[in-house]
Formats: structure tokens, C-alpha cells, sequence
């Protein structure tokens, strides 16, 4: 027997090769097919100076932060930061707040996102199509700073549009910035109109990938366009929209479908309204800015971080029951 050959075992009925056989294949997979890394290597370098670099302040919410000494030399405070935000009545509003946005938006943009897919599908003209998706994909690109003047200028108390439609109607104006009730609505209508195009857009490049012969077979069984769209169009889109579900629900605890700045800026700041308003990023945000406690704010965004990750591993299990092949791991 030749001593010089490496050597194997095996597991479960295969032939394991030494670790270093692996590290060799590793590095050489590298070497020929290096330009596809160096193109890679930007966005990872990305994610690594601002995605895993960070994540070393996270003990900053277990330490009464002085800047002075520094985050090391800081006095480690245990749980105290944690204390604070949870023995307040805010906790529990400002994680309702963003819960129950995020599924209200997620639900609202996903459902109605697949049905003006299908139906820029069904245009019949390829300049039609590609007008509507130009003016649906307006308002995506525009910024929260420019919809709040927009929403402000419908629903301003004394000179707002609205409230001059309804006093032509002989209604009263309503107190749209006193009243927080209304913001359960205004906030998911205003994700809606600015996400929604965008989302479509998603959804029709999905559906052209979609094989023909499907819906040839359809129309030999005598379907009709509604009977295509539900039996056909909607479930092999399922995947697209299983995918896209579980990457918004990693930024459910991150504003609205990780963009809280409408949440700030669209109801003007105004503390009557926070009761409906204000969500966890909002809330590290202003006590940031006010009460200037560093520690606290990094107590409350490990807290979003947590419950996020917790959340994406559950409906990933979920998904994971129903249909193994669009689970994302």
C-alpha cells in the first residue's frame, strides 16, 4: 500500500477527501473564474465596512456610553439600557406601530402589485405597457420630502383640498393632523401609492419568464383570461412573491419596508399623532436626538434587529412546510 496517498474516510457510503484536497479546489475555483469574483468584490466590501463592521458598537447598548473613554472603557451597565425602554409605556406602541404597519403595507402592496402585473400583461401593446409602467413608477422616485408637501397640500386644515372639497359638499373640514386615527389609513394608502409601481414592475418581469406553453394548454382546456390568470399566473408567480415576502420581512422592524423616513416626515412631527405614528425608528431617532442617549438608542436597535431576524426565521420555517424549494434557506 502506498503510504504517500492522502488519507480518506467515509461517511454514510461516500468517499470524504481530506480537508486540504477541498481548500486546494477552493482556491483553485478562485484562480479561474477570478474576474466574476473581482466583480463581486465591491458589493462585498460594501457589506462588510457597513453591514458586519458596525455590529461591533452593539455593546455600546450594554455600556453607559461616554464618549470620552470610549466604547471599550465605558462602564458596562448589564441590562439597564434595556430597563428603560421596556418598563415605559412606549415599548409596547412603538412595536405595534411597526408591526402592524409593515404587515398592513406588505399585504396591501403585495396583493394589489400581482393584480396590475396581470393586467399590464393583458394591454396588448408593448407602448401602452411601457407608458403605464413609466407613470406608475413615478411616484417610487420621488422622496418622503416631497410627499409630505404633497400630503400636506391635500389635507392642510384650512386650505387643503380636501377639506375645500368637503366644505363644498356642506361637511365640516376634519383636523387631519389632530386627529391620530386617521393616520392608520393615510400611512399604508401613502406606502401603497409610491411602492406599488415599482412592486408591478417586479411582478411583470416575473410573469414574462413564464413558459407560454402553459397558457396554450389553458386555452385548449377552454380557459378563460380570469381562469389563466388564477390557475396559471398566479402560482408559478408564487415563488417571486415568497422570495420578495421574506427579504421585506427581514426590514419589518426597520420602518416601512426598510425606509422609515415617511414615518418622520409625513406627519410632520406633530406629537398629537405619535400615538399611531411613531414606530422603533422614529422613536431611536428622536430620543437620539433629544435626550442624546447613545446607549439606550443602540439598546432599542439591537432589540429591532433581534425580533426581525426572529421573525424572518419563523415564516422562513413556514414557508419552508409549505413548499421546500422557495425557502430561502
Amino acid at each position: 500500500m502506498n503510504n504517500n496517498m492522502p488519507a480518506t474516510t467515509v461517511v454514510k457510503g461516500k468517499l470524504k477527501q481530506p480537508q486540504h484536497r477541498f481548500r486546494f479546489t477552493f482556491f483553485k475555483e478562485i484562480v479561474k473564474r477570478w474576474p466574476f469574483y473581482v466583480m463581486v468584490l465591491p458589493g462585498l466590501l460594501f457589506i462588510l465596512i457597513f453591514n458586519y463592521l458596525p455590529m461591533f458598537g452593539v455593546i455600546i447598548a450594554f455600556k453607559d456610553y461616554n464618549p470620552v473613554a470610549g466604547i471599550l472603557a465605558s462602564e458596562w451597565i448589564g441590562f439597564k439600557n434595556f430597563e428603560f425602554f421596556f418598563k415605559s409605556d412606549l415599548a409596547w406602541r412603538v412595536t405595534f406601530n411597526t408591526i402592524f404597519y409593515n404587515l398592513v403595507i406588505l399585504g396591501l402592496v403585495t396583493s394589489i402589485s400581482i393584480v396590475f402585473s396581470i393586467l399590464l400583461q393583458e394591454t396588448g401593446s408593448k407602448l401602452r405597457t411601457g407608458l403605464y409602467k413609466s407613470i406608475m413608477l413615478m411616484p417610487f422616485f420621488l422622496s418622503w420630502v416631497v410627499g409630505e408637501y404633497i400630503v400636506y397640500t391635500l389635507l392642510n386644515t384650512d386650505q387643503g383640498l380636501v377639506n375645500r372639497i368637503r366644505e363644498s359638499l356642506g361637511l365640516e373640514a376634519i383636523q387631519w393632523y389632530g386627529e391620530p386615527s386617521y393616520w392608520r389609513f393615510i400611512m399604508p394608502l401613502a406606502y401603497l401609492l409610491k411602492q406599488v409601481g415599482y412592486t408591478s414592475v417586479i411582478y411583470v418581469a416575473a410573469i414574462t419568464g413564464i413558459s407560454p406553453e402553459y397558457y396554450e394548454a389553458a386555452e385548449i382546456d377552454g380557459a378563460s383570461k380570469w381562469q389563466k390568470a388564477w390557475y396559471v399566473t398566479i402560482p408559478l408567480l408564487m415563488p417571486v412573491v415568497i422570495i420578495l415576502t421574506l427579504l421585506s420581512l427581514g426590514k419589518i422592524f426597520n420602518g416601512g419596508l426598510g425606509d422609515w423616513s415617511a414615518f418622520y416626515t409625513l406627519p410632520r412631527e406633530s406629537g398629537i399623532l405619535f400615538s399611531t405614528t411613531d414606530v422603533i425608528d422614529t422613536y431611536v431617532f428622536r430620543a437620539l436626538r433629544t435626550v442624546n442617549d447613545i446607549g439606550m438608542s443602540s439598546a432599542v436597535g439591537l432589540y429591532q434587529a433581534v425580533v426581525g431576524l426572529i421573525l424572518v426565521l419563523i415564516c422562513n420555517y413556514l414557508v419552508k412546510k409549505y413548499d421546500p424549494e422557495s425557502a430561502m434557506f
